[in-house]
């Protein structure tokens, strides 16, 4: 799936989903990489994912190694080669988890700083958000639960 052979709907694909994970803090490179391998059907080289995505075999590493980290991303070996091969991840849930995580410091230090660091109507205020970011939180946790009780076994 060379750039030259990829189709104008790929490409837009690949760009689009770079726009909506970006602000997620995905880096461009690697939300780029992430909505190319959404629609690659098997593993991929670093050198066919430089190729076809058009950067640097270092940047193509870097990002994915960010994407294995963010659990979108998995390595596969192949028998016989030292060569990684890269594919979309069936883990959906880690870059939720992550966000979860974030969450939680994010009200405990809206809470910390409701009790140290403010009065009155500020202090108010922070323990609301607090509570959003809580409610938010476990949200989004019982949702991940209903999900990984519906989630097909493979």
């Amino acid at each position: 799936m060379s750039n030259k052979h990829m189709t104008s709907t790929e490409q837009s694909f690949i760009e689009e989903a770079a726009r909506l994970l970006m602000p997620w803090g995905v880096p461009q490179t690697a939300a780029r990489l992430y909505g190319y391998l959404l629609i690659c059907a098997e593993p991929v080289s670093l050198d066919r994912i430089t190729a076809d995505l058009e950067i640097s075999k270092s940047s193509a590493s870097v990002a994915a190694r960010l994407l294995e980290a963010y659990t979108l991303a998995r390595r596969h070996s192949e028998r016989g080669s030292k060569r990684a091969l890269y594919a979309v991840s069936d883990n959906y849930e880690g870059m939720l988890t992550e966000q979860n995580r974030l969450l939680d410091a994010l009200a405990d230090l809206l809470k910390n700083g409701a009790g140290t660091v403010a009065s009155g109507a500020t202090r108010d205020r922070l323990d609301e958000m607090a509570e959003f970011y809580l409610a938010i939180r476990q949200a989004m946790e019982t949702a991940l639960g209903q999900w990984r009780t519906k989630k097909p076994r493979s």
